[in-house]
């Protein structure tokens, strides 16, 4: 009965010390990832949504945005998706809130399409991957916080698109800090270990 029990807490220390060692390599991954760019030419730049006021959008939305322009001026893809949905109350899009930063910033309606859908990474780019389907699109440039663009990236790779990063390189956002860290990973996991079973990559 002793030897029975010493072998389940062994089994139950290994399930949990390798556990650990995926959360920390995950966590590694994701700083990796973050430090990764990639400018070669794909078929569109998608830029991930964060918070608006009333049209405006926040400090780390617009860095985003800008450096999803910074991007495109380099001829790195003809179009920037932005996409993002709305909270209860607002009057405008994450999506909508984006595109008009950016061609306020210089680029022309027809280099920027909004995707008005979504209220979190994966079903903000599940909209995103219907889009691409329509225009064609096999390779995308992801432009996101430095923490953020791992789990978009696996989301994407699952969705059938070949995927380059090209993360924030400062500004609002862009730092490594614990607590970015810890969400990011989490949401990774989750998408991994339960929700990535239940998408279907867009036929071709």
């Amino acid at each position: 009965m002793f030897l029975g029990l010493k072998l389940i807490r062994r089994a139950i220390s290994a399930v949990f010390s390798l556990i650990l060692l995926g959360v920390v390599g995950l966590a590694g991954y994701v700083f990796y990832n973050g430090k990764q760019i990639d400018l070669s030419q794909t078929d569109a730049i998608v830029v991930l949504g964060a918070s608006q006021f009333d049209g405006d959008p926040s400090p780390v939305f617009a860095n985003r945005l800008d450096r999803a322009l910074d991007v495109i001026m380099l001829d790195v893809a003809p179009v920037i998706i932005t996409v993002g949905g709305k909270q209860p109350g607002d009057r405008f899009t994450e999506a909508s809130a984006g595109r008009q930063y950016l061609i306020d910033s210089g680029l022309l309606p027809t280099q920027v399409h909004s995707i008005p859908t979504g209220t979190d990474t994966l079903s903000s780019l599940q909209a995103v991957a219907v889009y691409l389907e329509k225009i064609k699109a096999k390779k995308v440039t992801v432009v996101s916080d430095p923490t953020h663009v791992t789990r978009a990236k696996f989301i994407l790779e699952a969705l059938g698109f070949e995927v380059t990063l090209a993360p924030t390189l400062s500004g609002p956002g862009t730092g490594f800090d614990l607590n970015n860290l810890i969400r990011e990973v989490g949401g990774t996991l989750q998408f991994l270990a339960l929700e990535q079973w239940g998408i279907d990559a867009p036929k071709r």
